[in-house]
């Protein structure tokens, strides 16, 4: 199953004729293997490798007749080799095939994804350098708190995409194992060391041991990797779509010339890029549930994975190619208000700023429960009556006892709350 959101490079690793050759090359590097062992004539060898080739169409039309994927292209294989041929898949089951395939099938695709998350890295990391001193006010519940840069919360974005790209490089590696040891992994027609030899021209090594498939706690982690990378895109897409939210209007996905957000509606201007990265999202998470299934097999090997697989490797590997492309298209060219952020940031009339009042009168030797009494009141008189947090403060001739004018005038400095800013971005960006 091939997603319409394919970017082209991706899908092409999902189609059959990849596929198929990814099975020829394991046919042909046993066959070297063998040749080297003196079981298939040098002469032999070298009319297969020159001659062998394979017609997907061909075979489909074969596999209509043998209901069975693998012997049908050993088949078509035949076809173009002749008498040669029945040196071809000797000592191998059909999964010693279709399972060190997939792996080089998902090694393939997850190097592609690799690509995609550094260049999504480098996005961030130059958007968190442009607004590394762009206040705003920070959020949590959905309500003012204290306040932060635009560019802290893109090093915080850096950071999280960064743990995926190493969780990613794990989970490659994991599932860059192969297996060649016959039908339930004993290798009873051919060798261990045999094995490691053809897979170190595939690029792979030998998983340590096997049955008749390469165990799927492997996939499980691949497809987990995809799933949590898959959420953090998400993370992030949900930001900047409450960000876009009218009442905020903070950031803005581009707004292309020509594009329209509304057939009723010509005002509208949509975040529809990351509403689809939401929604792919899920996708992605349920795919992960669909691979951690697939792990208890029946004894040495049932095909309930086999279809699962088909559908969740394509899908997932593409559709986090795409929101890879796409994020990193948001986050180089979405729009960001700084003005806006500014006049938000002021929305609360100073009461971003109640912390440090609280600070200030616990060190003046008031409790923490007296101190946040003292400061609560002033700071719900100044919502409730709409009127600046500052000027509450300095009405209250209790806290007076305790803070001068000029004293609570200081704790109302944004600077001094973001002091530490550069040190940071020195501990995200250092290495």
């Amino acid at each position: 199953m091939i997603p319409r959101y394919t970017r082209p490079e991706m899908g092409t690793i999902w189609q059959p004729r990849n596929r198929y050759q990814k099975w020829l090359d394991i046919e042909i590097a046993v066959c070297e293997a063998w040749a080297e062992r003196g079981l298939i004539p040098q002469d032999s060898l070298t009319r297969i490798k020159s001659k062998a080739d394979f017609n997907p169409e061909r075979i489909d039309e074969i596999e209509k007749i043998t209901r069975h994927d693998v012997i049908a292209f050993t088949t078509n294989v035949a076809e173009y080799v002749g008498e040669d041929s029945r040196f071809i898949h000797r000592g191998l089951t059909s999964y010693d095939v279709v399972d060190t395939a997939f792996s080089l099938l998902l090694k393939e695709a997850g190097l592609l994804i690799r690509k995609g998350l550094v260049d999504l890295l480098e996005a961030l990391k130059a958007r968190a350098e442009e607004h590394r001193h762009t206040p705003m006010v920070g959020r949590s519940h959905g309500i003012h708190a204290e306040p932060i840069t635009f560019g802290l919360k893109l090093a915080l974005f850096y950071s999280e995409m960064e743990r995926h790209l190493h969780r990613w490089d794990r989970a490659v590696e994991s599932i860059s194992v192969g297996k060649i040891s016959g039908a339930v992994g004993t290798f009873a027609h051919l060798d261990p060391q045999m094995e490691t030899e053809i897979l170190s021209r595939l690029g792979l090594k030998p998983a340590a041991v096997s049955n008749q498939v390469i165990q799927r706690d492997r996939h499980g982690e691949y497809f987990a990797a995809l799933a949590l990378m898959a959420s953090s895109m998400e993370k992030i897409a949900v930001e900047i779509r409450h960000l876009q939210r009218t009442e905020v209007a903070e950031v803005e996905e581009f707004f292309h010339k020509g594009q329209k957000g509304s057939s009723a509606m010509p005002h509208k201007r949509n975040p529809v890029l990351t509403e689809n990265l939401s929604g792919l999202a899920r996708i992605i998470r349920g795919n992960a549930l669909a691979a951690m299934e697939n792990v208890p097999l029946w004894h040495e090997r049932d095909i309930s994975h086999s279809s699962v697989e088909r559908v969740i490797a394509p899908d997932s590997t593409i559709l986090a190619d795409f929101m890879i492309h796409r994020l990193t298209s948001v986050v180089r060219n979405m729009v960001v208000y700084k003005e806006r952020m500014l006049e938000n940031l002021n929305l609360g009339r100073g009461l971003i700023f109640s912390e440090a009042i609280l600070i200030r009168l616990v060190d003046k030797g008031l409790t923490r429960e007296a101190a946040y009494a003292m400061v609560q009141r002033n700071a719900m008189r100044a919502w409730e009556e709409k009127t600046p947090f500052m000027e509450e403060l300095l009405k209250d001739t209790e806290l007076l006892e305790y803070l001068t004018p000029s004293e609570i005038e200081s704790a109302f400095d944004v600077d001094h709350a973001l002091r530490w800013v550069d040190a940071i971005f020195g501990r995200v960006f250092s290495k």
